[in-house]
């Protein structure tokens, strides 16, 4: 028996919204089924909030219509503060509920282990009693996520869920929302995050939405193929997609076990596409810059009056090398780059610098910028132009374009700009400057991913030393070529694998259960996987690998029938439809074969 079609909430039908005279979304026709989960890119200001705020029914459209089912329960994270004043961080979270009621709900533990320390709230001063209008802006928002989530909505609705969220909770989070029965939209720049949660992606662009199956980096092959189809788009944009997709089809494992697009096809599109940077020929162009001392930061301890935020740390930057800083928010990060850059003082040790180098520096804080002069004029005051590896001369009115500055927004007034514009800004100034050494914190904040894009292509030709902190992953993975952790009232230490290594050993730090024996005690080494478990796994590969080539031979004829029934309007109906079931098929069956794969190299 076929199973029955998953029941829609929520249809948008001939959708129209408007602010002044810009139009944001027209004329758009979508629908929300349960179960389905839904990721949502697009440029800034594109509409990806006002899309949500319109399902949701936070917002009206001025034309179309939206309708819900009736008894439709929806829950939205907006960006801006929506918790009410003069409450504790408890009765926001347990509705007033006495402890004995609320100690023993399962999810509600769940989500505060995940994202607040544990049902004691230890990630607050005063735990489960402290007064929301005490916390900053990244706690505020850890407690809107959590109260929304604990909600339990049929529709639940993320604006940026991963703001705020450092490298671990993001993880957890994407594990609790890919369990999560129900269906969800996702508002996110995080392409890590997008691959490991959702099932679709709805692309906002030139107030339409662009439909893909699959996760971020099936909607990068996808882009990637309708570019190369569209004559009309500029050559930058396609470029920048082929050089993605490259990288995400030749990265590590680690990188490329979750993109579920077909093998053959990203080859095709990327079989002449060079390596995203040329690692030998830029750490000559570094050497020749910077000489053989770059930072050396020798026993370093740091103390935030008696509390001690790292000891003894010694640490050597080489001649481009592209290195990224993980660890929990409030672990030093921001701190040890401040004493790289040389703005704050060690409590003891030294850091050396080399005599010829530049350092760049971006901050979390906004820099302070005249707010009268127009962004072109911001930049060109820094340098009109500069130098990338090969001697490649880079513009600021072409920098400008690359970073969404395009005609005459270059000439919009400082004053005029929204808080991810003007971080805009601060790269473009920073990188004008021709900084010999990049210190980064948290540059992907509010960049959109076609930002994200650009920046990642100037780092790939930009010949110097690299030190970047990031909770977006898929960026540190991008960028940096290897990964450091800052311990805790320590120092710091090397990670072979990365992000990967770091979360594996945050999940291992977790006390185990009274009864579990001690590590390193006989008995503690994981079971090995039986022979016949992995035969048998490997025999199901086998079979699925002729599953798919047969799928995919089948598919190549119903392309090739549907190009030989243009002018058959019947004829192309049933086609498509056919070539619908087959992708599905195939589909289900790639998912299947990737499954398989991760049970045989566990």
């Amino acid at each position: 028996m076929a199973a029955m079609p998953a029941r829609n909430l929520v249809n948008l039908s001939a959708v129209t919204k408007r602010y002044g005279a810009r139009t944001i979304l027209d004329a758009v026709a979508l629908g929300v089924a349960d179960g389905e989960r839904i990721g949502v890119v697009g440029a800034n200001g594109s509409g990806k909030s006002t899309l949500a705020a319109l399902i949701a029914g936070r917002e009206l459209p001025d034309d179309g219509q939206v309708t819900r089912l009736g008894d439709l329960r929806t829950g939205l994270l907006e960006q801006g503060n929506t918790l009410p004043g003069g409450a504790t961080v408890g009765s926001v979270l347990t509705g007033g509920r006495a402890e004995h009621e609320w100690a023993g709900d399962r999810q509600l533990r769940a989500v505060c282990d995940g994202l607040l320390g544990g049902v004691a709230m230890r990630a607050f001063s005063a735990g489960t009693q402290t007064l929301i209008e005490t916390l900053s802006g990244g706690e505020r928002r850890r407690v809107a996520l959590a109260r929304t989530l604990l909600a339990r909505p049929d529709l639940l609705l993320l604006d940026e869920p991963t703001n705020h969220l450092d490298i671990d909770a993001i993880a957890w989070l994407a594990g609790h929302l890919a369990d999560r029965a129900g269906a969800m939209v996702i508002v996110t720049h995080d392409r890590w995050f997008l691959d490991a949660v959702c099932t679709q992606t709805w692309e906002l662009a030139g107030a339409a939405v662009h439909r893909y199956e699959g996760g971020y980096s099936a909607y990068v092959l996808a882009s990637a193929e309708r570019e190369r189809l569209s004559a009309t788009r500029e050559e930058r944009r396609r470029q920048l997609l082929r050089k993605e997709l490259a990288w995400l089809r030749r990265g590590p494992p680690a990188r490329t076990s979750k993109p579920r697009f077909r093998i053959e096809a990203a080859n095709a599109l990327i079989a002449d596409e060079p390596p995203a940077r040329e690692r030998t020929e830029l750490l000559r162009f570094s050497t020749a810059r910077l000489g053989r001392t770059v930072i050396e930061a020798e026993g370093v301890s740091y103390h935030y009056g008696e509390t001690p935020v790292f000891k003894q740390l010694t640490w050597r930057l080489a001649p481009g090398e592209r290195l990224a800083l993980v660890g929990a928010n409030g672990s030093g990060k921001s701190t040890l780059l401040r004493l790289l850059a040389g703005e704050t003082e060690a409590t003891s040790g030294r850091v050396v610098r080399g005599e010829t180098v530049r350092i760049g520096h971006l901050s979390q804080a906004p820099a302070p910028m005249l707010e009268d002069r127009s962004v072109l004029a911001c930049v060109e005051e820094v340098r009109a132009r500069a130098k990338l590896a090969g001697g490649e001369e880079l513009t600021a009115a072409r920098l400008l374009e690359r970073f969404g500055f395009r005609g005459e927004r270059a000439l919009t007034r400082v004053a005029g700009l929204s808080g991810g514009e003007r971080r805009r800004l601060e790269l473009m100034r920073l990188l004008m400057s021709e900084p010999d050494v990049l210190l980064l914190d948290e540059p992907t904040n509010d960049l959109d991913i076609e930002t994200l894009r650009a920046l990642e292509d100037l780092l790939d030709r930009w010949p110097g030393t690299l030190v970047v902190v990031s909770h977006d992953r898929y960026f540190v993975e991008r960028v940096a070529d290897d990964v450091y952790a800052i311990e805790p009232g320590a120092g710091i230490r090397h990670l072979p694998g990365g992000i990967d290594q770091y979360l594996a050993e945050l999940a291992a730090a977790v006390p185990a259960p009274a009864s579990a024996p001690r590590p390193g005690t006989p008995g503690t080494e994981p079971a090995a996987k039986p022979g016949r478990a992995i035969r048998e796994a490997r025999r199901d590969l086998a079979r699925l690998e002729r599953e798919l080539d047969a799928l995919s031979a089948r598919e190549r004829e119903l392309q090739a029938a549907l190009a030989g029934s243009a002018t058959d309007h019947q004829r192309l109906l049933e086609l498509s439809a056919a070539l619908g079931e087959l992708t599905s098929a195939r589909e289900r069956t790639e998912s299947r074969w990737l499954e398989t794969a991760a049970l045989i190299e566990e």
